[in-house]
C-alpha cells in the first residue's frame, strides 16, 4: 500500500511539473511569436453581400518600381488622354487589383500599390529614416513624366505602420491627406489589457495621427478613417482608436443608419474641418476586407 502510495505521489509529481512547464511555455511563446498578435473573430455573417472588386479589370499602364523594397511596388495609369499634371494616391496593404480600379475611377490620378508582408511593423520599418520614401517618391515621379500636384497616402489594416512612419518623418509636410481603411491600432497599457480590464490606450502609437487631425480640422490637410466593428482583443482596435482621436479633439460620435459601398452599413458619422471617421457595422473578416475593395469609393472624401 505504501509503494502504490508513493508511485501515486510521483505520477501526480510528474504531471503538476509538465503542467507547470507547458504553462511557462505557453505564456514564452504568448510573449515573443507573432502569430498570437490578435484573436480571430470566430463568427461568419451572412447579411451583408461583400461584393469585391475584380481581378484584371485595370486598362491602363501597370508599370513595377524595382530596387525599392523586397518586393516591388506597382505604379498604376489610367489610359486617358495626356495629363499636364496627376494627384498621387500611395496604398499600402492589399490586392493592387483594387487600387489599379480605384485609380481608374477617378479622373486625373495616379497610383501606387506597396505591399511588405504581415503586421504593421513590416510596413512602418522599412520608411524608419532609410530614404526609402525619398526613392519611391523619385521613382514614381521618374515613371510618371509629369509634375505631381498632391501627395496622398492610404493605407488598409496594417498598411498604416507605414502611413504612421512617413508621418513621423520630415516628409510630413509633404503629404496633403491620408485615408485609413479599418486601420487604426495602438497598444494597450499594461500590454494586452483590453480598456474593459483596466488597460488604456498607448497614445503615443497615435501620435502622429493627433498631429494629423489637428491640421486636418484647421483645413491643413485631409484626414479620413473608417472602421469596422472588429476587435481584436490583444491590441486597441480601429473603433477605440478612432472614439480617442475624437475625443481629443472635442468631436462627437454622430450615429447615422445608410447602405454603404459593396453593400456595407454604416452606423456613424463625424466630421470638423477635414477630419472625417466613417464607422460601419460588421465585426467579421468579410467585413474587415470591405474597406480595401471600397477604396475607389472612399477616395471621394480626399477630393
Amino acid at each position: 500500500m505504501a509503494f502504490g502510495v508513493g508511485v501515486m505521489g510521483i505520477r501526480i509529481g510528474i504531471k503538476f511539473f509538465f503542467g507547470l512547464l507547458l504553462c511557462v511555455l505557453s505564456c514564452k511563446v504568448r510573449q515573443e511569436g507573432s502569430m498570437l498578435s490578435q484573436y480571430p473573430s470566430p463568427m461568419e455573417e451572412f447579411i451583408r453581400p461583400h461584393t469585391r472588386v475584380e481581378e484584371g479589370g485595370f486598362t491602363g499602364d501597370r508599370s513595377v518600381l524595382p530596387g525599392i523594397f523586397h518586393r516591388d511596388p506597382v505604379l498604376f495609369m489610367p489610359a486617358t488622354e495626356s495629363m499636364d499634371s496627376v494627384n498621387l494616391l500611395i496604398h499600402f496593404h492589399g490586392s493592387e487589383a483594387v487600387v489599379g480600379y480605384a485609380i481608374q475611377q477617378h479622373s486625373g490620378w495616379v497610383g501606387v500599390s506597396v505591399n511588405l508582408g504581415s503586421g504593421s511593423r513590416a510596413y512602418g520599418t522599412p520608411f524608419e529614416g532609410s530614404g526609402a520614401f525619398e526613392a519611391l517618391l523619385a521613382a514614381i515621379a521618374e515613371s510618371v513624366g509629369v509634375p505631381i500636384r498632391l501627395v496622398y497616402l492610404s493605407g488598409f489594416s496594417a498598411g498604416y505602420g507605414a502611413v504612421r512612419a512617413i508621418l513621423r518623418s520630415e516628409h510630413y509636410p509633404s503629404i496633403d491627406g491620408v485615408l485609413l481603411l479599418d486601420g487604426l491600432h495602438a497598444g494597450y497599457v499594461p500590454d494586452r489589457t483590453p480598456l474593459s480590464d483596466g488597460g488604456t490606450i498607448d497614445e503615443r502609437d497615435l501620435d502622429a495621427f493627433q498631429r494629423l487631425a489637428t491640421d486636418a480640422i484647421l483645413g491643413k490637410k485631409h484626414f479620413a478613417i473608417t472602421h469596422s466593428s472588429v476587435f481584436p482583443g490583444t491590441f486597441a482596435s480601429t473603433t477605440e482608436c478612432a472614439d480617442l482621436l475624437l475625443r481629443a479633439n472635442g468631436i462627437a460620435r454622430e450615429p447615422v443608419l445608410r447602405e454603404g459601398p459593396l453593400g456595407m452599413q454604416q452606423v456613424g458619422q463625424s466630421q470638423s474641418g477635414n477630419f472625417q471617421v466613417l464607422a460601419f457595422a460588421g465585426n467579421t473578416a468579410p467585413d474587415h476586407i470591405d474597406h480595401l475593395h471600397a477604396l475607389f469609393y472612399f477616395m471621394e472624401l480626399l477630393e
